[in-house]
């Protein structure tokens, strides 16, 4: 049987490439440190630098490290509530089909 491939969120991609990026540190060592292969590293630098020469194009400066925490952190917390608010949908549709049934009160 072959190996399943790893998937990586957008976010970890990026923080992945800004270790290289704001470090200085070679791609090789960081990519051994992540326990990821050079090429995809190479490639997500690339793009972040992209990314980050876009900004620059545009006139708005790329996020700080910090910034660009508290957006993933934002992120998460969002699509956390985005499952809550779905299933709290679902739940109301399920109780508003089913009225509930009266007691016989003695």
């Amino acid at each position: 049987m072959g190996t399943s491939r790893r998937k990586f969120t957008l976010e970890y991609r990026t923080e992945a490439a800004h270790r290289v990026i704001d470090s200085g540190r070679s791609v090789p060592e960081v990519a051994r440190e992540l326990a990821i292969g050079e090429h995809n590293l190479y490639r997500w630098v690339r793009e972040e630098r992209r990314r980050i020469e876009a900004a620059n194009a545009t006139g708005s400066p790329p996020l700080t490290a910090q910034e660009r925490t508290e957006l993933i952190r934002l992120r998460r917390e969002l699509e956390e509530l985005r499952k809550d608010n779905e299933f709290l949908g679902k739940a109301a549709a399920y109780f508003a089909a089913k009225p509930p049934r009266k007691r016989d009160s003695r």
